[in-house]
């Protein structure tokens, strides 16, 4: 284990080492811990100067029992095994995959479904075609400080007219004291192919912070199209900072489906450029901040650059207890993206006087021919609603939380009935 230490070249090499990486990569972590030191924190958003990076693990290989680890992960009705509802997964246990399968029948077609410490060893060539290209260690300090020091994530590349009916799952989860996780996620969807995949997060709690930086990158190609659904319930004791990307091409699709209920703070922007044309994605969120000093500061990135593109970003938020919910959005619609349009519907429900919520959108538009639409709403608990539920024999914790299903359908909609069930759970927990 590299133990609390100052971030430094040693240290970078150190993890270079035990993973046996190939020399570019070393090259590339090293280039990136430069413009980590260099970069600045964000000026918006929440405060992160209190980030201490002495005080962090960053990276820990893995000594427990594999049984011991799935023992744990089964009792979160985790998958460690595929079956008919999820056909490959991955899981990770702090800094290491510990389990990675695939189905038999979709290997034999070509589809990688691995951890990324495994693919740049068998698929090197793959992985440094697009490793960096669309998230660059120079994008801000966090990009930069999960290139230096990755570790773990997933690695998904479906070949050319492959439809995957059934979801891909990868699991991330904190379970040491002061670690980092810092996954890195690659996914390459080849002309005419399409794929959901699903992520789930959760974290142990303890008395100190566990930093959470990850980067997901997303290649779709003509005609192809990938759903990337999150369920992320870390711990209040989690900074999570994540950047994800897509870019898509000509009558391509993504879909973002992005639910964000723990962390101490949250920040995520997941962004799509529309760089085909006919191309079009999706965005839609929800983020409860359920206590005080709880933030989430989160929305999403529409960049229109290909004719005909479309975009909707749907972005649903619950402040309670205190806390505080944020959107933050982008829409650009660039010279080249004639004819192209995006709708943005952002709803805030505030459950309570100490909470509290703003929007942040930002929407360019550089030509004539093309359009935004933007909806915001913020609300206040509907108490006429209670009452009226109660009138029908409905106690208030069930109202609550009908009218809170209610507010979050766009989302739970778009989920499997298993996550389905898990987003209810955790909601009633507030």
């Amino acid at each position: 284990m590299i133990k609390k230490s100052v971030l430094n070249k040693k240290l970078i090499s150190n993890i270079s080492t035990i993973k046996e990486e190939p020399s570019w990569m070393l090259k590339n972590r090293l280039i990136a811990h430069n413009f980590f030191l260099s970069l600045a924190n964000p000026k918006w958003g929440p405060d992160l100067s209190s980030l201490n990076f002495e005080q962090c693990i960053y990276y820990k290989k893995n000594n427990k029992p594999l049984e011991k680890i799935n023992s744990k992960l089964q009792k979160l009705n985790v998958p460690i095994n595929i079956n008919n509802n999820v056909i490959g997964i991955n899981n990770q246990y702090d800094s290491e995959s510990i389990c990675h399968k695939l189905q038999n029948s979709l290997e034999k077609k070509g589809v990688i479904f691995t951890s990324m410490d495994d693919a740049i060893k068998k698929y090197p060539n793959i992985v440094k075609k697009y490793f960096g290209k669309l998230v660059s260690c120079r994008d801000n300090k966090y990009s930069a400080l999960n290139t230096a020091v990755w570790s773990g994530g997933s690695f998904l590349y479906v070949p050319k007219n492959i439809k995957l009916k059934t979801p891909l799952q990868s699991y991330f989860r904190i379970g040491t004291k002061s670690i980092g996780q810092f996954e890195r996620t690659l996914i390459i969807i080849e002309e005419n192919s399409k794929t959901e995949y699903i992520e789930g997060c959760t974290a142990l709690t303890n008395s100190s912070n566990n930093l959470h930086a990850a980067v997901v990158e997303i290649f779709i190609g003509k005609n192809a199209s990938c759903k990337y659904s999150t369920i992320q319930n870390w711990s209040s004791n989690v900074i999570n900072l994540v950047t994800k990307r897509a870019v898509v091409e000509e009558n391509g699709k993504m879909e973002w489906i992005d639910g964000n209920f723990g962390s101490k703070i949250n920040m995520k922007y997941p962004c799509t450029i529309l760089r085909g044309k006919n191309s079009n994605a999706r965005c839609v969120s929800i983020a409860v901040a359920r206590d005080e000093g709880i933030v989430h500061d989160t929305g999403a990135k529409m960049i229109h650059i290909g004719k005909n593109t479309k975009s909707q970003i749907i972005s649903k938020s619950i402040s309670c207890n205190g806390g505080n919910s944020t959107y933050r959005g982008l829409v650009k619609i660039t010279n080249s993206a004639s004819n192209s349009c995006s709708n943005v519907d952002c709803e805030t429900l505030i459950i309570d006087k100490k909470s509290k919520s703003d929007t942040y959108p930002r929407e360019i538009i550089k030509n004539n021919s093309s359009s935004i639409k933007h909806e915001a709403k913020i609300t206040n608990f509907d108490k006429e609603k209670i009452f009226s539920l109660n009138c029908k024999g409905i106690n208030n914790k069930v109202a609550k939380d009908l009218i809170i299903s209610g507010f979050i359908e766009p989302f739970s909609k778009e989920l499997p009935i298993e996550y389905a069930v898990e987003l209810n759970r955790l909601l009633k927990e507030n």
